[in-house]
């Protein structure tokens, strides 16, 4: 019984949507009209033209400008004397000339020429250290200091003569050392030795020049 009536509500129903389809697929009628859009239409547009008042006019003021106490005057004012009058600086007198005499420039004050202060003379440099030329005597050897014998060459049994090249001032003192042969234990005793070293000055012309000099520092095991 169940099943029958379901069968039936179903064929019912298909019934009546297939009839609704075919209804709308038959029916014969005209098609609505669409909505026309808005168009904007520029050439549609009246020109309108506005009239602007002009600005008013302010009315001319009469009153007198008020002046400033702080702004600088522009006419002098009256009981006031000329410099010259008040007894300020005078003028420059005609006697004064600005003139260059012997290429420099000059002031001549009342007809009598000052010439200005000449600039001091550049320092005069002193000359370098050179060897001596023959026929120049050696200086002579006014203090000597015996070289302390290293440690570890004497422990070494290391020995030898050092030869040193050393600058000498005009004074005579050693200013600086060079080895020329070393022994390498015994190079830094030797130069500290001749560091202490002084001479007499050497002279040439008549005057006290600074030299090269070859020295040599021996080191002797007894």
């Amino acid at each position: 019984m169940r099943r029958s009536f379901t069968l039936c509500s179903v064929v019912f129903h298909a019934i009546a949507i297939s009839a609704a389809l075919i209804a709308q697929v038959l029916a014969v009628g005209a098609l609505p009209i669409p909505h026309q859009p808005v168009i904007f239409d520029a050439a549609g547009i009246m020109p309108v033209e506005i009239h602007v008042p002009p600005p008013p006019r302010r009315p001319a003021s009469t009153a007198p400008t008020s002046t400033s106490p702080d702004t600088a005057p522009i006419v002098p004012p009256e009981g006031v004397l000329p410099d010259s009058v008040r007894g300020g600086a005078a003028e420059p007198s005609t006697n004064g000339v600005i003139g260059v005499v012997d290429g420099g420039p000059v002031s001549l004050i009342d007809g009598i020429g000052i010439a200005p202060a000449a600039p001091p003379p550049p320092p005069e440099r002193a000359p370098a250290p050179a060897r001596l030329p023959s026929g120049i005597r050696s200086p002579v050897k006014t203090v000597d200091i015996a070289p302390v014998y290293p440690v570890m060459a004497r422990n070494a049994h290391i020995q030898g003569t050092v030869i040193l090249e050393a600058v000498l001032d005009a004074t005579g003192r050693v200013d600086d050392v060079r080895v020329l042969r070393s022994i390498q234990l015994l190079d830094q005793a030797a130069i500290d030795a001749v560091r202490q070293w002084r001479y007499t000055p050497t002279l040439l012309n008549g005057r006290a020049v600074p030299i090269v000099l070859t020295v040599t520092v021996s080191f002797r095991l007894e």
